[in-house]
């Protein structure tokens, strides 16, 4: 058995049969044995549906309400994908970035994470549920509701991972992992299979975006394995680990085929 953090973006819960597929593919993990906690983003385009019509009523917004107002689309993400998971015959709990325990500092629209505390995380867990974490928000110490800006979901969950002790960390997108360039627009970009951090440190100071940067040196600090992937296939995706590891050794390989 192996506790495995699983992270979905926008574009893998972007429709509600999106968040259905999402919900038998974590359904899927649990079943063979593992704990199972996931991060979530909003769906598709609502965060920047929100900040449009924010800046409708209001062209230079309190960045406290931006904060308050933002952390709304991972909420709906969440509960749906519980609901999901629930139409699947398992059992799941959704959590917003406060409940899970992210704490961070009160820079809204760029918080930083200063702690994660997943007491309530792990008991769902523990209670044989799969458990759903709002990415991209947290909580301030005088309990403002906060963002953690683009990207944010990704660092949710590395710091989710760390805290939790999981094996692995899977960031699910929509592409099968990191390429050489971007295989929607070069068709003959080449998935890399394995990578370190220090170059995909240097791909997301250049512009990448398939990881924020956050993220990455969030894992490489605590060396957390990542496995890039994309939810729309069970196919191998590319994996971020740290020196020393054989990549062999990560669980939930095998439904890499």
């Amino acid at each position: 058995m192996a506790l495995i953090v699983q992270k979905y973006g926008g574009s893998s819960v972007a429709d509600t049969d999106s968040i259905k597929r999402v919900a038998k593919r974590i359904v899927e993990t649990k079943r063979a044995g593992n704990d199972v906690a996931v991060v979530v983003s909003a769906m598709g385009d609502t965060t920047d549906d929100l900040i449009d019509q924010a800046l409708s009523i209001d062209s230079n917004p309190p960045a406290r309400e931006m904060d308050m107002l933002m952390t709304a689309g991972e909420r709906i993400s969440m509960s749906l994908l519980a609901m999901a998971i629930h139409a699947e015959g398992a059992k799941a709990r959704s959590f917003t970035g406060s409940q899970a325990g992210f704490m961070t500092d009160a820079q809204f629209g760029t918080a930083h994470i200063k702690a994660v505390r997943p007491a309530r995380v792990r008991q769902a867990m523990e209670e044989g549920c799969v458990a759903i974490a709002a990415g991209f928000q947290g909580v301030s110490e005088i309990g403002d509701a906060t963002t953690l800006g683009r990207g944010g979901s990704d660092t949710s969950a590395v710091a989710l991972a760390v805290a939790l002790g999981a094996d692995v960390c899977e960031i699910y997108t929509d592409v099968d992992g990191i390429f050489t360039a971007d295989p929607r627009i070069v068709p003959t970009a080449r998935r890399i299979p394995a990578i370190d951090y220090d170059s995909i440190l240097e791909m997301a100071s250049c512009g990448s975006k398939v990881l924020a940067l956050r993220c990455v040196e969030y894992a490489q600090r605590f060396g957390m394995p990542l496995h890039v992937r994309s939810s729309f296939s069970h196919r191998m995706g590319t994996l971020i680990v740290p020196d020393g590891v054989d990549p062999r050794t990560l669980p939930n390989l095998s439904q890499a085929a």
